[in-house]
């Protein structure tokens, strides 16, 4: 497979430089134009994707080499690719899987995709300082592949002195600048951005932010740049077919953290989805398999406890026997309560905001038994991130940081996986295969 997916990295110089402004700004002005736009986005983020989707009118992908290796990503990221690619990075540039460390980084993925990157700066109590903060990011790693330097914070006064002062002492082109804009503030909370559904105002924001971009960004220039690079050639991601089944997915404003490739795998091998609500829909709809994702149940626990029939069907489903793989808030309303707050009690304890970070980062999964998704020694992996924690968390999976740090985490039988790591299904497709065949068993009454 080949394509010339054209294509644009977008990076910062580190978390809250206001990357995400600025590639929602990108693509809203592409797409405004008529281009045929897809996003991506590095590292294993949930919620800056969705903000892309609202833009480009189809789901964003991830694009992660932690869970996928160069190999598979560049495989991926071809499946995907439109004319025009647009890829958000994570955190700062070089940041990676340690403190010393720029693997699976925004600049690894840059490297892997051969694509040029768009440095995104934020000047705001800098002069000449600027310069030497792009001149660290040009030289900390050879090749950088910083192909260009997008102003952010920076007053339309001061932007030509910055322009002539990096250009000059860095020998990289400024593509333009963004002021500050308070106005389009993408809110924040524990897990980072809040989700798109709950911005308030998103189209007009976005609109704002395009039309700033096309009166201060070189588009022009930044097409350009994309059409400018080779193309990339990859083997073609297949999986064979393995019979129709149905597995209901939840989806609303309490789930809603899946990452595209694994709903395309499980698709790939024959599972038709369907959605459903927790919040709002009395049972679960008729189905072979069940998939709760992750997402902020914790916010919305007192309307998910009140959908008794709901919490019932749920209950019932499982304790039945029904194929179910539930990630982190999934895995959260199958326990008895989330603060206090009833909630399917299909497995033990209850759930409670600890305050703090409880984990977060990326983790390699190895099964200590056989069960729904593994056989005992399989691998999978995978990450956490959450504030809550749970009386009863499992101890079923053995999970190994890439610092080496490992702890026993999720539930599982042979029809259930229930914990708070959020898999990646195509890093262990057997998990999907083993999932789906599970399911063909439940709707043959096996």
């Amino acid at each position: 497979m080949r394509k010339a997916a054209a294509r644009l990295l977008v990076a910062g110089t580190g978390s809250g430089c206001g990357k995400t402004t600025a590639v929602c700004a990108i693509l809203q002005a592409l797409k405004n134009r008529g281009e045929d736009v897809m996003s991506f986005k590095c590292g294993p983020d949930y919620i800056d994707p969705m903000f892309h989707t609202e833009i480009i009118g189809t789901e964003s992908a991830n694009v992660d080499l932690y869970f996928a290796g160069e190999v598979l990503a560049k495989s991926l990221f071809l499946k995907h690719a439109r004319s025009l690619n647009v890829i958000e990075g994570v955190m700062g540039y070089y940041d990676g899987l340690s403190m010393s460390s720029a693997e699976a980084s925004s600049w690894h993925v840059a490297g892997a995709l051969a694509a040029p990157a768009l440095l995104v700066v934020n000047t705001q109590g800098m002069a000449l300082s600027a310069a030497a903060a792009v001149k660290g990011f040009l030289s900390l790693r050879s090749p950088s592949r910083v192909a260009g330097v997008l102003l952010n914070r920076v007053s339309p006064m001061t932007y030509p002195q910055l322009k002539d002062v990096i250009e000059a002492e860095c020998g990289v082109r400024v593509y333009g600048w963004l002021p500050a804009m308070p106005e389009c503030a993408l809110e924040s909370r524990h897990l980072g951005l809040v989700t798109a559904r709950e911005v308030e105002d998103l189209r007009g924001k976005l609109q704002r932010l395009a039309a700033q971009a096309e009166k201060s960004v070189d588009l022009d220039g930044l097409v350009t740049l994309m059409r400018g690079q080779p193309g990339l050639e990859a083997e073609e991601v297949s999986e064979e077919k393995i019979s129709d089944v149905t597995i209901a997915v939840a989806s609303d404003r309490a789930f809603c953290f899946y990452y595209r490739d694994n709903l395309e795998l499980l698709e790939a091998l024959g599972a038709r989805l369907v959605t459903f609500s927790p919040l709002h829909d009395a049972a679960l709809p008729p189905c072979d398999g069940l998939y709760l994702g992750g997402g902020y149940p914790e916010l919305y626990a007192e309307a998910l406890s009140k959908n008794e029939s709901m919490r019932a069907s749920v209950h019932a489903a499982v304790e039945g026997g029904l194929p179910t793989v539930a990630e982190c808030g999934g895995f959260m309303y199958l326990t008895e309560a989330i603060a206090g707050h009833p909630m399917a009690g299909a497995l033990p304890g209850g759930c409670a905001n600890r305050g703090k970070l409880v984990r977060f980062g990326y983790a390699g999964l190895r099964a200590e038994q056989d069960s729904l998704l593994f056989a005992a020694g399989d691998a999978i992996r995978g990450h956490e991130f959450h504030y809550w924690d749970a009386t009863a968390p499992g101890e079923a999976l053995t999970a190994v940081k890439p610092s080496g740090r490992s702890w026993r985490c999720a539930h599982v039988s042979h029809t259930l996986y229930a914990g708070f790591p959020h898999l990646y299904f195509p890093s262990a497709p057997e998990a999907a295969q083993r999932f789906v065949r599970k399911c063909l068993e439940r709707k043959n009454g096996l």
